[in-house]
């Protein structure tokens, strides 16, 4: 984000780092010290399956993206966002982040590829009684308010198209899980919604 906005005194961009890596080096504390084997799951990035190999290569690249736009935005002075909406979508992104670390409290099997293990246990506890994929829709929250955050508001469009990928993952991963995880298919029915609650 730096280089683009071609200077280190991008508040917006310090404030989300420190953000998300305070947080995120706390939990990975306590998941090292309770759930090593979780953080060994959280570590592969190589896909199995075919179509999630597909998606993820156009995340990543939509992703990276994304995240040069605000820097320029900052560099330029194309938003005008207020300090209020700011602190708002910080918050909010922040929130987002919690709410993918709670699914990984719940979910010792909340691996970053889609597979499902030998033993694997369903979860419909916690944040699995709202959504069935609730990591994703903490993901999504933070996608969408990043840009805010960072006092961009004109580059949310590019985050927003980062929201039809993960659509096409989640349907994709619900394939496989419906296939291969025994009492998927009755959980679906007894939690409705995929991602966003009482609407989809």
């Amino acid at each position: 984000m730096f280089i683009p906005a071609g200077s280190l005194r991008f508040w917006q961009g310090w404030v989300y780092i420190a953000t998300s890596f305070v947080p995120g080096l706390l939990a990975f504390t306590y998941f090292y010290k309770h759930d090593p084997h979780l953080i060994e799951r959280r570590m592969q990035f190589r896909e199995k399956v075919r179509e999630q190999k597909r998606i993820m290569a156009l995340v990543y690249v939509a992703w990276s993206f994304a995240f040069v736009l605000p820097g320029l935005d900052h560099r330029f002075g194309w938003s005008h966002s207020p300090l209020w909406l700011t602190i708002f979508s910080q918050a909010v992104a922040l929130c987002g982040f919690g709410m993918t670390l709670w699914v990984m409290k719940v979910n010792r099997f909340a691996s970053r590829t889609i597979e499902v293990e030998p033993g694997q246990e369903l979860i419909s506890s916690g944040p699995y009684r709202i959504v069935r994929h609730p990591m994703y829709l903490g993901g999504c929250a933070m996608w969408l308010f990043t840009p805010l955050a960072l006092g961009s508001y004109l580059t949310l469009p590019a985050f927003v198209l980062l929201i039809p990928l993960i659509v096409f993952r989640l349907l994709n991963e619900e394939k496989v899980l419906r296939q291969e995880l025994p009492g998927y298919s009755e959980y679906c029915l007894h939690t409705r919604f995929r991602l966003v609650p009482f609407l989809w």
